[in-house]
């Protein structure tokens, strides 16, 4: 049996918490996603159209430089991806790291926390970067989902 991965990029906290929560209910490897450049304060800052985030969210093919390689994917066959939305979508950090290893073949769920708003179209803009891979709709928690609340989701997966 392959092996299952979380995969997280977390800007504030938040997604780490939630994505540690999800490798302990499933036994899984964990595995941040980090920018080459870390985002200050500033670069997160939404409200402002001249911030980092906005930047790079205002174009979907910009792909930010992960700050490690991401060999030794081939291991794993269920990724779970992690992330804070951003603009209804997924921060295009997360395209860089489906587009850094072979993807097909493999089964992606994408998991993400929220201030309030749904997965968006995060789909749509995630499976150009894993298109011979199985990418199932994800779902938005609060940071602090509990573990039974994380294990039942798993389960309705019916991985």
């Amino acid at each position: 049996m392959s092996k299952t991965l979380i995969a997280y990029f977390s800007a504030s906290g938040q997604t780490e918490k939630l994505a540690k929560t999800l490798a302990e209910v499933l036994g899984a490897d964990i595995y941040a996603i980090k920018p080459e450049t870390p985002y200050t304060r500033e670069d997160l800052d939404w409200t402002t159209k001249k911030s980092r985030s906005s930047i790079e969210m205002a174009d979907s093919s910009f792909r930010p430089p992960l700050a490690e390689n991401t060999q030794g994917m081939e291991a794993y066959g269920t990724i779970f991806v992690g992330f804070p939305i951003w603009w209804y979508v997924a921060p295009t950090i997360i395209n860089t790291f489906l587009e850094s290893f072979d993807t097909a073949g493999k089964t992606i769920i994408p998991f993400a926390t929220s201030g309030g708003s749904g997965m968006g179209k995060t789909n749509a803009a995630l499976k150009p970067s894993c298109p011979e891979s199985r990418l199932l709709e994800g779902r938005v928690f609060k940071a602090g989902a509990s573990a039974v609340e994380l294990k039942s989701w798993v389960e309705s997966l019916g991985l």
